[in-house]
């Protein structure tokens, strides 16, 4: 009997406090951490894992809560890990996300649990996916996932979601500029939220001219002259049926405060899960993620190998003297840290 049996125990029963610490457990990496995380590896694969992602001041956590109580209303379990990044000079984060989702957290058949990027570049730390893992093994149906998209994260959260949703505001700039960022090659659906605001249309309709120019299907079915109508395009663009199987990313106008839009969203995300399992993308996502799980852990394991056990902190706090006065190199330190200096 390990010292975590009870705790499994009550977690299989539906106890939010058991879940709770078990997050607990794998967010700090404490001990017996692996062995939780190793049980529950079989259990995995029935919750629908969403990414939400956009700029500070989306309103993504109004969105998220809205879909929240879009999906308790059809009697779903939802599971939220809201994200924050983590300050580069005091280590903390504003774990806000909570109190922004304060109507829907006191439901019983919700779950909120704010995380910190803890350093992570991407913008996800290596726990966030293990903590979603142990949602998913819990019974959560769905599980999002919000962070702020801040550039790296947009592609980090894609590869830790089923589907990612993109948010932006008709504040958020030139859309040509937003596509360079790599929004077109994370987001499986992208929403111009606060769409009663000025120029929400305008941000909407150009978002479906890029991605079907990206695509080759902006002329489709449109006059070959000078004279094409835009506003014609951008609309029929949006709801046009892919022909070849493919996903069409649709540009969807939401008011998260209203809960205008809301409705579409939520059907729009049942249509992206149910294109995952019927063309095999499902499967192809899911490995893709095991995969990189299995690379994160090795990389973690080989830093703590270097850094700590084999004493690397040490040699490199010893060398920085040297270092600084030019006497050997960042490359000849490395070498001894990493045990590859000739004899």
């Amino acid at each position: 009997m390990t010292a975590h049996d009870a705790l499994l125990r009550d977690f299989d029963a539906g106890s939010k406090p058991a879940l709770s610490r078990i997050i607990s457990i794998v967010e700090n990496e404490r001990a017996g951490f692996r062995e939780i995380l190793a049980t529950l590896h079989p259990r995995l694969g029935r919750a629908h894992r969403i990414g939400i992602t956009g700029p500070p001041g989306a309103g993504k956590s109004t969105l998220t809560s809205a879909l929240v109580r879009h999906y308790r209303e059809l009697g779903q379990r939802v599971a939220v890990v809201a994200v924050d990044p983590t300050s580069p000079f005091t280590g903390g984060a504003l774990l806000g996300d909570r109190i922004r989702m304060g109507e829907v957290a006191l439901d019983e058949g919700v779950f909120i649990r704010s995380m910190a990027t803890r350093g992570s570049l991407g913008g996800l730390a290596l726990s966030t996916g293990e903590v979603t893992d142990v949602l998913d093994a819990f019974g959560f149906d769905r599980v999002f996932v919000e962070t702020v998209g801040v550039g790296q994260s947009e592609l980090n959260i894609a590869a830790a979601a089923d589907t990612t949703v993109v948010m932006l505001v008709p504040e958020s700039g030139d859309s040509v500029q937003a596509m360079k960022a790599g929004l077109l090659e994370a987001s499986d659906l992208l929403v111009v939220n606060k769409a009663d605001r000025p120029g929400a249309e305008r941000m909407a309709r150009e978002l479906t001219q890029m991605l079907h120019l990206r695509m080759g299907k902006a002329l489709r079915n449109v006059p070959a002259h000078h004279g094409v109508d835009l506003k014609r395009l951008g609309k029929s663009a949006a709801v046009a049926p892919s022909d070849d199987g493919k996903w069409e990313i649709p540009v969807l106008q939401t008011v998260a405060e209203t809960g205008k839009g809301v409705p579409e969203l939520a059907e729009a995300l049942d249509r992206h899960s149910a294109w995952l399992a019927a063309s095999g993308e499902l499967t192809r996502r899911r490995r893709a993620r095991l995969a990189e799980r299995v690379r994160d852990e090795v990389d973690r394991r080989l830093r703590r190998r270097v850094w700590v056990e084999q004493g690397g902190q040490a040699s490199l706090e010893a060398a920085l003297q040297d270092l600084e006065s030019g006497r050997i190199t960042p490359y000849e330190v490395a070498d001894r840290i990493t045990g590859r200096v000739e004899p």
